[in-house]
């Protein structure tokens, strides 16, 4: 007979950086987990909050340096699950924004491994929040989209170009095309712009500007990871002097 303990796997979300922003519920499960599997841009002190005896397994992706194929991390997760552990997986942000969560929750769902999503404070709300910024406004922006701009020639961007505000992540390597596309499908040049870098960290910067100066201002640095800003709203930042537009 087997009596092996049942396992479980969560999915997790870490919030935007610092772990001030970690949500009670992800500090429990983090107490109980037998198996941590973490992203790189988790907070390190998010760590210290699992059980000395815990395995840590770091699968983190960042762009140009060696990653976990996303494979291999499913497989990580059905293997611990089907030992009968309980496994923690840790994204930053929410688990289910561009958080590649589908392909192992399929993995899984056909490993018939029990599951549990766990919501985490996403960067698409905290960056603009921490920038000062409202996305909806009652005179200048009545809806916002949130896109990735990792493959920017993907995206439709004669409608993106129409919105009223738009939270553009994994957008630093792409910024001159960015303004280049918005601009021609018909964005006005002083069109207000902020970019967020590290939010929610000791490290984290803002920079405020248009579509027609934005790129200059940013020129040599690294933007990653950074969250973009665009739209009239940007205006309305308490982190400007009031004569920046």
């Amino acid at each position: 007979m087997n009596n092996q303990q049942k396992g479980k796997v969560y999915l997790v979300g870490a919030g935007p950086g610092s772990i001030g922003y970690l949500t009670l519920k992800a500090r429990e499960l983090l107490a109980e987990a037998e198996v941590l599997v973490y992203d790189a841009l988790v907070d390190p002190q998010l760590l210290d909050l699992v059980s000395h005896d815990c395995l840590r397994l770091n699968v983190g992706k960042r762009g140009g340096k060696p990653s976990t194929p996303q494979t291999e991390i499913n497989q990580i997760l059905v293997r611990y699950c089907q030992k009968g552990k309980n496994v923690v997986r840790l994204k930053s942000g929410d688990p289910l924004i561009f958080g590649r969560s589908r392909e192992e929750r399929e993995a899984l769902r056909a490993a018939n491994c029990e599951f549990e999503l766990v919501p985490g404070i996403s960067s698409v709300l905290a960056a603009p929040l921490l920038a000062g910024i409202p996305l909806t406004d009652k005179h200048l922006s009545s809806a916002f989209a949130v896109v990735t701009a990792h493959q920017p020639e993907i995206l439709d961007w004669e409608a993106l170009a129409r919105l009223d505000t738009l939270v553009i992540l994994m957008g630093g390597r792409n910024l001159r095309e960015i303004v280049s596309q918005l601009r021609k499908h018909g964005r006005d040049e002083s069109t207000p712009v902020a970019i967020a870098r590290a939010v929610a960290r000791p490290e984290q910067q803002f920079w405020f500007g248009t579509l027609a100066d934005i790129v200059e201002q940013t020129a040599g640095i690294s933007l990653s990871p950074t969250v973009t800003i665009v739209g009239e709203v940007v205006s309305l930042s308490d982190r400007l002097t009031p004569d920046l537009f």
